[in-house]
């Protein structure tokens, strides 16, 4: 049975160059039901009394074996006909040419980014969805840039998401550890820095801010200026509802804080270096907003399917051939029926 369940799995691995010749098989059926017809129309009937006689009378094996003969023979057809359908093993080399894209994720970790009006605060839920966008270009090199008051690399560019996942899983806000403030154009500045030298065909920045530039030393606006000297496409995120939000702020307890974002200056940066401005007001917003910039920037993928076809009809007529002449030496010798 497992020769059985090999050859069957063999067959079914084979591509035929005359598929439709396989369908002679379905003679087979045909010749059996001729052949027993054909045993009953030469053997005539015959009445006994009683089979007493016969009742402990074992068959010899040539008795037993009597219907060898044909059986090889239906072998025989069966093998010829696959052999005749030209069957033909493949083999297949894919190679992948990956174009990726440069990234760089300018977040911004100001102390306003506790507040709590995207769930559980604009921290948490942007680095969960900046998460998700992650783990969906695994071709992609890929880098964060943090910034509030000051900017500085956080991780830079590479195809190492597992190293990048945990930093970024490690960012918190910058509020008693660098100086507070929104400088965007530090931010901004920063990313590029990260991308100038980037050979990559396409080079992208996220800045995702929660605030108006308020601190640093280079202009957001010169800072767009740069980027699209150096062909890099800068898309801009301004996170947090209209009106007031909650923040909890350690050792001060919960305030209500103005949002503040200057929608203008990050429209003006993403037009400036043909890219788009997002406003997210909730956490699921912002999931949009990262879908689709992860459908805009597609990596390029291009790949080359090598096949190469033998054919493998000759193992089928040898053994076509060995059965044969078995057949053909036992139906004269031990299985001869006339003198």
């Amino acid at each position: 049975m497992k020769h059985i369940t090999y050859f069957i799995n063999y067959l079914s691995s084979l591509d035929f160059l005359y598929p439709k010749l396989l369908f002679l098989l379905l003679l087979i059926p045909v010749f059996i039901a001729f052949y027993i017809w054909k045993r009953k129309k030469i053997h005539a009937p015959f009445v006994v009394s009683g089979e007493l006689p016969f009742k402990h009378k074992e068959k010899s094996i040539k008795q037993r074996l009597f219907f060898l003969p044909f059986v090889l023979r239906m072998l025989v057809f069966s093998l010829v006909i696959i052999a005749l359908a030209r069957p033909q093993s493949s083999f297949s080399h894919k190679t992948v040419d990956v174009e990726g894209i440069d990234i760089v994720m300018a977040l911004d970790i100001s102390s306003s980014m506790m507040a709590m009006d995207l769930k559980p605060n604009r921290m948490e839920a942007s680095k969960n969805v900046i998460k998700k966008f992650i783990e969906n270009r695994p071709n992609d090199r890929i880098g964060l840039v943090v910034y509030s008051g000051e900017a500085f690399t956080k991780c830079p560019l590479t195809s190492d998401h597992r190293t990048l996942l945990s930093t970024l899983k490690s960012t918190t806000f910058g509020y008693g550890i660098i100086d507070d403030g929104t400088a965007i154009g530090d931010g901004l500045g920063t990313a590029i820095n990260r991308l100038r030298e980037s050979k990559a065909k396409s080079k992208v920045i996220i800045l995702l801010s929660d605030g108006a530039n308020n601190t640093g030393y280079l202009d957001p606006l010169s800072a767009a200026e740069i980027a699209k000297e150096y062909q890099i496409r800068v898309y801009t995120i301004g996170c947090g509802t209209y009106g007031k939000a909650p923040i909890n702020i350690p050792n001060y307890g919960l305030i209500y804080a103005e949002v503040d974002i200057d929608e203008d200056l990050l429209q003006n940066i993403a037009d400036k270096t043909n890219g788009k401005y997002f406003r997210a007001q909730n956490t699921a917003r912002l999931k949009v907003i990262y879908e689709e910039i992860n459908k805009m920037e597609k990596t390029r993928i291009q790949e080359t399917l090598f096949t190469n076809k033998s054919d493998e009809f000759f193992p089928f007529l040898l053994i076509a051939l060995v059965i044969f002449t078995i057949e053909f030496v036992l139906r004269y010798t031990v299985f001869r029926i006339y003198p």
